[in-house]
């Protein structure tokens, strides 16, 4: 840290993103991106007439996509909000509704970028442990008078929670503002958007980046009472008016129409997730349930490190930890049957050799 930055900082660790290498061609399983393109009317709606308009500022209510998603998800447009990615979703919650009166809650092992927006706002936390079996238990959460946030399905486990017992949660905690980071959800989860309508303190998370392969577009939104999306929006007109640019607006708009193509290759990345742990299996691996386009998997006899750095060898890229008590498993994100099949075939090299 240079002697210009605030000594606030001093102890903050960043957050580390999945490894986006350059210097040979990989198969990337490491950051759960989509394998497949957006759909064809997203390609459509990035035209020659849409570009030329990048001159002008794009509307910062974003009233267009956020009419979509609200009709998408049977709320009013009030209900939505925008965010330059799940991220800024994220740190805008962290900002807006905890301090040192309101402190935050969250998993011990889950998104990353939880307790770094805790130390980066100087917030008091409880990271609560999850149980046997990487299992979050709902009854560690009701009643704790914390902010909540809670990753469903979970990452990197890849485990959910039912929205009855997210309910529960919601229930006993009427006087703080509980995140449910739902980015995963579309992968076999069930939603607890249906919620919202019951509950003032809900704020339910999703993102583009995953089920409508538009990690590069940088979308995240929040379903929420009309009083949540207000003080969020109070936040980002404090920060940063125009938080979406015109052409992700545009493409975001466009692959709600084409809601269809995105639900096959869903079910696509579903029935590969079971073909992979199976095959897993097969060779010893013990693999998570999941309802995630990622699978949380370890191998007895291959320490999770080696495992990792001799994928990486052979061209296959994983996500692994150094956190002690995950640090034996690897998270491999879903890709297409091709790229699943090269996976286990480097596997079963990396066993042969012992």
């Amino acid at each position: 840290m240079s002697r210009f930055m605030s000594r606030r900082f001093d102890g903050l660790e960043a957050y580390v993103p999945g490894e986006q290498p350059q210097d040979m061609q990989y198969v990337k399983l490491n950051t759960n991106e989509s394998p497949f393109p957006p759909s064809p009317a997203v390609f459509a709606a990035l035209n020659d007439s849409e570009t030329a308009r990048l001159n002008l500022y794009p509307d910062p209510e974003g009233r267009v996509l956020r009419q979509k998603l609200a009709a998408l998800y049977g709320v009013d447009m009030e209900n939505v909000f925008l965010a330059n990615g799940s991220d800024e979703l994220l740190n805008f919650f962290f900002m807006a509704f905890c301090d040192q009166e309101r402190p935050v809650a969250f998993p011990s092992v889950s998104y990353g970028f939880y307790p770094v927006y805790a130390s980066l706002y100087n917030l008091p936390r409880a990271e609560i442990p999850l149980h046997e079996g990487f299992r979050l238990e709902p009854a560690d959460y009701c009643g704790i008078r914390k902010n909540i946030v809670i990753a469903n399905p979970n990452a990197p486990t890849g485990r959910t929670v039912s929205v009855a017992e997210i309910e529960e949660i919601v229930r006993t905690n009427p006087d703080h503002a509980v995140l449910i980071d739902e980015a995963y959800i579309d992968f076999g989860g069930e939603s607890c958007v249906g919620l919202v309508s019951k509950y003032e303190n809900l704020l339910v998370g999703q993102t583009f980046s995953k089920f409508r392969s538009l990690a590069g577009g940088r979308l995240g939104y929040a379903i929420g009472s009309r009083t949540l999306i207000e003080d969020l929006d109070k936040i980002k007109y404090s920060t940063n008016s125009y938080n979406i640019n015109r052409l992700t607006m545009a493409a975001a708009a466009a692959a709600i129409d084409s809601n269809d193509y995105y639900v096959q290759n869903s079910r696509i990345i579903q029935e590969n997730r079971a073909y992979t742990a199976a095959g897993l299996e097969e060779l010893g691996f013990e693999t998570l349930p999941s309802k995630a386009n990622f699978i949380f998997t370890r191998c007895p006899q291959v320490e999770g490190g080696r495992l990792y750095r001799s994928l990486k060898a052979k061209g296959v890229l994983v996500r692994r930890w150094d956190k002690p008590e995950i640090s034996d498993y690897c998270r491999v994100t879903i890709g297409n049957r091709e790229q699943m099949d090269i996976f286990l075939e480097k596997v079963r090299e990396i066993l042969k050799e012992g």
